[in-house]
């Protein structure tokens, strides 16, 4: 038989006889499944990643673990005895390098502002740490608020003094104690009570004057304020005591009131109120009968920038990391539960509920006082420039207002940088 002669089809559809050629068909591009070597969480040992952050790589042929094609039983690696003792050291090992990237030599900033860390820093701020952004089943924010360090709670009553020294105290009641022994004495014996009178006449409008000017400080400081001139911050030089007025913004770590949710703020506050009658239960160990007490206070603060009216020039005012403040904003009744009126709202029962208080059936009252973004506020401090930076903190010695005899007012102290804020607060408040 003869041999039959083989032919192939060409792609433009001819047939010629012969055998087809060894043609190279085009594959798809393939990578080498080399094995990869185990670094264990260990910078040095990454390469690349370890030059990113200077430092030395070791050079060092790490042990080459095989694949898992190569192992007949590719679970026992993760199911084996020696797992726990495997994913521990993966923990350790990720923890130095988590270590290691945050000393390098530059520290990533969580932010571009400068109010990110106190006076003289330069790191980064720290990001605040609230416990209200935990939220239960229902959508609700639980608890109190907790920031971190940057932002400043103001636990303490804004600490007002009447600017009179003690030895003059003390020199005063003396004269006044020995003019009033004197004029009883002469008075039993010799009848005449002209000493005694003009004691009388010298101690009873001391005591008026002293007794005023103590139910009157805060309207003192306001007033004192309000007189004080402001200072453009162009012209003013470091160390110099200040007034500024202007309009406010939020500095890296923005604030939000406890009840009524209002966003980007620099300062916060809620009291909660209550009333004591004949018999009722106190609010704090202070509370007297037939008055009202403070049961429940939260006030914080954080720095924030200013924009002076005059120059144009904005100002960073350092109020965060345990600042001395003394805040000056007027709160407003928000919730009030009377003995007409003791329906609560259910956001007032949340509010009670989240903050671990009771109404018990108590006549209640709860402001809310906020200064936010936008507000018109005065601030007096010492002005300090730091690495072209210009900033009003506060002062280091209590500052004292001036004599106003007008009002029969004696001077005052008052401890630490003064926030005032004149805006109308524009909030109703909520029937109960």
């Amino acid at each position: 038989m003869g041999s039959r002669t083989q032919s192939h089809q060409l792609s433009n559809g001819l047939y010629v006889s012969g055998r087809p050629e060894n043609q190279v068909k085009d594959r798809a591009p393939t990578m080498s499944s080399r094995a990869v070597p185990y670094t264990g969480g260990d910078i040095k040992k990454s390469g690349e990643l370890g030059k990113m952050f200077d430092i030395t790589v070791d050079n060092s042929k790490p042990p080459i673990r095989p694949s898992s094609s190569s192992q007949p039983n590719s679970g026992s690696v993760r199911s084996g005895p020696n797992s726990g003792q495997q994913s521990s050291k993966q923990l350790s090992n990720s923890g130095s390098m988590n270590k290691k990237s945050s000393s390098g030599p530059l520290p990533l900033q969580p932010t571009g502002l400068i109010t990110s860390g106190p006076l003289g820093s330069t790191t980064g701020g720290e990001r605040p740490n609230r416990r209200s952004d935990q939220l239960d089943g229902s959508g609700h924010p639980q608890g109190k608020a907790v920031y971190g360090s940057a932002v400043t709670s103001l636990s303490e009553e804004v600490k007002i003094r009447l600017k009179v020294s003690k030895v003059v105290m003390w020199a005063c009641s003396v004269v006044l104690l020995m003019g009033l022994f004197v004029g009883v004495f002469l008075m039993v014996a010799v009848k005449k009570p002209v000493i005694l009178a003009a004691v009388a006449a010298l101690v009873v409008p001391t005591v008026v004057v002293v007794g005023w000017s103590c139910a009157w400080r805060k309207n003192n400081v306001l007033g004192f304020v309000k007189k004080y001139p402001d200072t453009e911050l162009r012209g003013a030089v470091d160390g110099q005591y200040v007034k500024v007025t202007g309009v406010v913004t939020c500095g890296s770590i923005p604030l939000e009131s406890s009840f009524q949710k209002v966003p980007r703020c620099v300062y916060v506050s809620t009291e909660l109120f209550e009333y004591r009658g004949w018999g009722g239960k106190s609010a704090n160990p202070q509370h007297r009968f037939f008055s009202w007490g403070c049961r429940y206070s939260e006030k914080y603060v954080a720095d924030f920038y200013i924009s002076d009216f005059h120059t144009g020039l904005r100002a960073l005012v350092k109020t965060g990391y345990g600042a001395k403040v003394a805040p000056f904003v007027e709160p407003v009744t928000v919730v009030d539960v009377t003995k007409e009126k003791k329906e609560i709202s259910p956001n007032f029962l949340r509010w009670l509920a989240d903050h671990n208080l009771s109404s018990d059936d108590r006549i209640m009252r709860l402001k809310e006082g906020f200064v936010k973004e936008g507000n018109t506020v005065s601030v007096m401090g010492v002005v300090r420039r730091h690495e072209n930076v210009l900033m009003i903190i506060p002062p280091t010695e209590p500052i004292s207002t001036t004599w106003q005899w007008l009002r029969w007012l004696l001077p005052v102290y008052v401890e630490g940088l003064i926030l005032t804020c004149d805006d109308n607060q524009n909030s109703d408040v909520i029937p109960v």
